[in-house]
């Protein structure tokens, strides 16, 4: 293996703080925000509608009799309140066609059950006492591997040297004392050196079998990896492309 003691001892250090951002990254609210974020925007729109309304009525039946609206200006009135109705509406159209054709992607999603997949998730399933996560180098170099729990506790971290271009490495489920950890989710990180010595982190890919296919709160359609949960876009293979 190449590189001083240092180097290695930073290698290490650095896959470590790594993977422990990634574990608590992935245990953040970030998918309940999205949620939250689309609802508050239909919402405001619809508040906007109702108090033009209420602004609307007020004004004509507060008008002076003997100086009532202007034509022009009535009828520019109405075609704003009719243009934000109609936002509104379509708005609330579209988020019930996207939730169908969601839905449907949930449905024709779970004949994928039981297939290897793998995806970019800065958390790696532990499955049946296995995990594995691919990268490319472009050489061969010193590579630190760290595994967290979803507390952000180095559970497992590893250095070895890898091959030029595609690099796998299996996790056997065992801590660094060589106990069997619980199957689940882990945050994970590879890292290697720059051409000044620096830790350089190294993107991967995680692997494991689909167990399951569901639509989040936000209503991203989530394929399950045990307990691992990614989004459907960040899938880079299934079945013997995994």
């Amino acid at each position: 293996m190449s590189g001083s003691i240092s180097n290695q001892t930073s290698l290490l250090s650095a896959a470590a703080q790594a993977a422990k951002t990634n574990a608590i990254a992935a245990n953040s609210s970030a998918s309940a925000a999205s949620a939250a974020s689309s609802s508050t925007a239909l919402s405001s729109i619809a508040d906007n509608f109702n108090s033009f309304l209420t602004m609307l009525t007020t004004q004509l039946r507060n008008q002076d009799p003997s100086a009532p609206t202007d034509a022009d200006q009535f009828t520019s009135e109405i075609a704003t309140f009719a243009g934000v109705q109609q936002q509104v509406n379509t708005n609330t159209n579209l988020n019930q066609l996207i939730s169908i054709t969601q839905s449907g992607q949930v449905v024709s999603g779970n004949s994928l059950v039981g297939q290897q997949a793998s995806a970019t998730s800065a958390q790696m399933p532990l499955q049946s006492g296995t995990g594995n996560i691919s990268f490319t180098t472009t050489g061969a170099e010193p590579v630190a591997i760290a595994v967290t729990d979803s507390s952000g506790n180095v559970v497992r971290s590893v250095q070895e040297t890898s091959s030029a271009g595609s690099n796998s490495w299996t996790w056997d489920g065992k801590d660094n004392a060589g106990n069997t950890m619980p199957d689940g989710a882990y945050g994970v990180a590879v890292e290697t050196q720059d051409a000044n010595g620096n830790p350089l982190a190294i993107p991967f890919t995680v692997k494991g079998t689909i167990t399951a296919v569901s639509k989040a709160a936000s209503g991203d359609v989530m394929l399950n990896m045990g307990a691992e949960s990614v989004d459907m876009n960040a899938v880079t293979g299934i079945g013997s492309s995994a």
